[in-house]
């Protein structure tokens, strides 16, 4: 079965639907953001992806049910990450859990505002 919406993506998930929803409303005030929805994740894209948003109790066995992750050009060391990897040379991957709603704060923004242009 395939997604087709953020919002059946996060069908019974209410803090991701929020979630999303924040983060979709920052975003789209800026110029050629895509959104694609897969099984898996919710990606915004520019030419390349930039920050993704997924559910990780689907797959582990977690109380977790919101991660945002943003490709960063560089790494971030704030405590706030919950893991960061490098999967290629010039992308570092930081995976935020978010609890609530309020965590998706000015702070976070600014992180997303820099994957977004460095996703482009």
């Amino acid at each position: 079965m395939s997604m087709s919406t953020p919002e059946e993506f996060f069908s019974g998930n209410p803090l991701g639907a929020e979630i999303y929803h924040r983060v979709f409303s920052f975003l789209d005030d800026l110029d050629d953001v895509e959104v694609r929805v897969t099984k898996s994740q919710i990606a915004f894209r520019r030419r390349r992806g930039f920050a993704y948003l997924w559910d990780p109790s689907r797959y582990l066995d977690t109380d977790v049910r919101v991660v945002l992750s943003l490709a960063l050009d560089r790494q971030d060391d704030s405590a706030r990450f919950k893991e960061v990897v490098h999967p290629s040379t010039r992308v570092w991957m930081h995976h935020l859990e978010v609890g609530s709603i309020d965590e998706i704060d000015e702070e976070a923004m600014e992180w997303l505002r820099e994957a977004y242009e460095a996703g482009g």
